[in-house]
């Protein structure tokens, strides 16, 4: 039946190897050419035994255009449109005119053909296979590098993937936000990614897993963030050299950079940490050791329901969360001073937590003092992994 039907199909449309494999593409192994050419061979052996002239493969295919003659032009099209973009693995995509597509499968429909594959796939395949050979590059599933390729015009555009990288950063001054702010000069973000962009040559977006206000350290362990450096035109660089020139600022150290997957980045910055703060609360009305220590015996363990802050309610939504402080600790320090050591739930406003934010926190150090306090000093310890 396969040399019936190739018949039937070769009588009607002038196809090359490559358009004439394609149609059985699904049956045996090898190319869609090595297969095209086995099919007319016996077919015009057959045809010989019937005394009938042979079906001669086309000088110009009806359907394709010779579209894979053109293989070895496009793949100098491709080294050229990569250059001075670093990569090791890559994939091919193609995009064919409509109507080329519309003539495949009008054929197919025509002559009741269900074993074929479309001519973008065996394109783009090809096209893969000679550009590895050329240039000793890998295929890979999620490549470095997508060259989009449109066959009958060379036209060829480079998706370059992006990189991410994971690491901890220790804020080492207060007076520092995050991100860019209105007057201020540096952040934790500009630092890092003036670094990060200089050496790969692509553009940094800086995700930190969650934030600490502009008056408050980062220490200990170091806050996780990633890195996204998008259309990097280097990829394979020495993470030990950015970190130097980053903590040389004296401003920010980061702390185990290494390269990671989208996958695992997004496990990064979703994930819910439990966070140690170190806090100096101040009681104007006074403090003794005793009341100090009383406080941190009754926090530990204890379920905070805490209602949006005042000052942030404008960048989060107006609702009430509720988390659990950990483990406290307390330090006396003089009659108006003692620090409070807290392990709590990530996203409990420390703060609000010693002030009380006027009854939107409950319960609060103030609240359990029964007179007001608030928190003079703030520092994070440590952002604690499960």
């Amino acid at each position: 039946m396969i040399i019936e039907n190739a018949e039937r199909v070769l009588e009607s449309h002038r196809l090359c190897d490559h358009c004439l494999g394609r149609l059985f593409a699904k049956l045996g192994r090898g190319t869609n050419e090595e297969r095209g050419r086995a099919i007319r061979f016996v077919l015009n052996m057959e045809r010989s035994k019937r005394g009938l002239p042979p079906i001669e493969e086309p000088e110009t295919c009806e359907l394709c255009g010779n579209v894979f003659e053109r293989i070895p032009e496009l793949i100098e099209g491709m080294k050229s449109a990569a250059s001075g973009i670093e990569f090791e693995t890559f994939l091919v995509g193609s995009r064919f005119p409509g109507e080329i597509r519309e003539k495949e499968e009008a054929i197919w429909k025509e002559f009741g053909i269900d074993t074929a594959e479309p001519i973008n796939r065996e394109f783009n395949r090809e096209l893969g296979k000679a550009f590895g050979r050329a240039t000793g590059k890998d295929t890979a599933k999620n490549p470095d590098v997508v060259f989009i390729v449109e066959p009958y015009s060379g036209k060829i555009e480079v998706q370059i993937n992006p990189l991410y990288v994971y690491g901890r950063y220790r804020k080492l001054l207060r007076g520092i936000p995050q991100t860019p702010l209105p007057d201020f000069e540096d952040s934790i973000a500009s630092i890092i990614c003036r670094a990060f962009s200089r050496a790969f040559g692509g553009k940094c977006v800086f995700k930190g897993a969650g934030r600490e206000d502009v008056d408050v350290r980062m220490l200990g362990n170091g806050r996780p963030f990633i890195v996204e450096i998008k259309r990097p035109k280097r990829r394979r660089l020495d993470l030990d050299a950015i970190a130097r020139e980053i903590n040389a600022s004296g401003k920010v150290e980061v702390l185990n950079l290494r390269f990671v997957s989208p996958k695992e980045a997004e496990e990064v910055l979703t994930r819910n940490h439990r966070k140690e703060y170190l806090a100096l609360v101040r009681v104007d009305d006074g403090v003794t050791p005793e009341e100090a220590e009383d406080v941190a015996r009754k926090l530990k363990g204890l379920e905070i329901h805490q209602r949006t802050p005042w000052r942030v309610r404008n960048a989060r939504a107006d609702r009430v969360r509720v988390k659990r402080v950990h483990e406290a600790e307390a330090r006396w320090l003089d009659e108006k001073h003692f620090e409070l050591r807290l392990v709590t739930d990530g996203g409990l406003y420390i703060k609000e937590l010693v002030s009380g934010d006027k009854g939107r926190t409950k319960p609060s150090v103030s609240h359990l003092l029964g007179k007001s306090a608030w928190c003079e000093r703030l520092d994070v310890l440590n952002i604690l992994d499960d």
